[in-house]
């Protein structure tokens, strides 16, 4: 495998290259080759899973302050998933350098979705013992970081119920949504949805569905109270 090509890819070096290796080293394939010295990533794998839940925590702790504990643990378990570390993993191309035994290679195991999730966080622990915190950082900010901020795990995040206890905080005040607008042919519709709070305009959301552009005027009202 070209490890020079993913590093130059990534912008990386790393200093010592074994570590790169053996993040892309399946038990499969140290299993064919008993008689070398080959090690598979599953410890690595172990440590890459901490460093990652970690760099994820202090992205939301800080991009997310008026979010409430149980929601900022719902929203890192989504980031954290299998499936969302395969979508990681795939858009690099992490499944071109995998060392995979013969049998595993046959059966599929390359595009294997837990295999790319472990590949994913076995290459993040690499790269923290190589390089250090910082660097994963810089490596979380280039690949994961951008897709939390443009929305990819807004399923994740209820934000009417955010604001209904950010507003809780003020006994008085009332939340109220109304949907304002309709647009658009019967299989393209679009919603325009308002939120007022004590009957102040706060948030205006779009949507495919009424839920949806509520969800989002939700959104833009918490966005407006971070910024007070």
């Amino acid at each position: 495998m070209n490890f020079k090509q993913l590093q130059d890819k990534l912008s990386i070096s790393f200093q010592n290259e074994n570590l790169l290796k053996q993040a892309f080293t399946h038990s499969s394939y140290v299993n064919e080759h008993r008689k070398k010295d080959f090690e598979d990533n599953e410890r690595l794998e172990f440590l890459g899973d901490a460093v990652l839940e970690l760099g994820v925590s202090q992205y939301l702790y800080r991009e997310f302050p008026k979010m409430a504990e149980g929601e900022l643990t719902k929203l890192r378990a989504s980031i954290v998933c299998e499936p969302s570390l395969v979508n990681f993993a795939n858009d690099i191309g992490f499944s071109h350098y995998i060392l995979l035994g013969k049998g595993e290679e046959m059966t599929g195991g390359r595009n294997r979705p837990a295999l790319l999730a472990d590949v994913f966080e076995s290459f993040i622990g690499a790269l923290y013992l190589d390089q250090g915190y910082e660097q994963v950082i810089i490596f979380l900010e280039k690949y994961v970081y951008p897709k939390i901020s443009n929305g990819a795990f807004s399923h994740a995040m209820d934000y009417k119920s955010q604001l209904q206890e950010i507003v809780q905080r003020n006994k008085n005040s009332t939340v109220e949504y109304e949907i304002t607008e309709e647009r658009g042919p019967a299989h393209d519709r679009e919603f325009v949805a308002q939120v007022q709070i004590n009957g102040n305009l706060i948030g205006v959301g779009y949507g495919r569905t009424k839920k949806e552009a509520e969800q989002r005027a939700a959104k833009k009202a918490i966005d407006e109270y971070a910024s007070n």
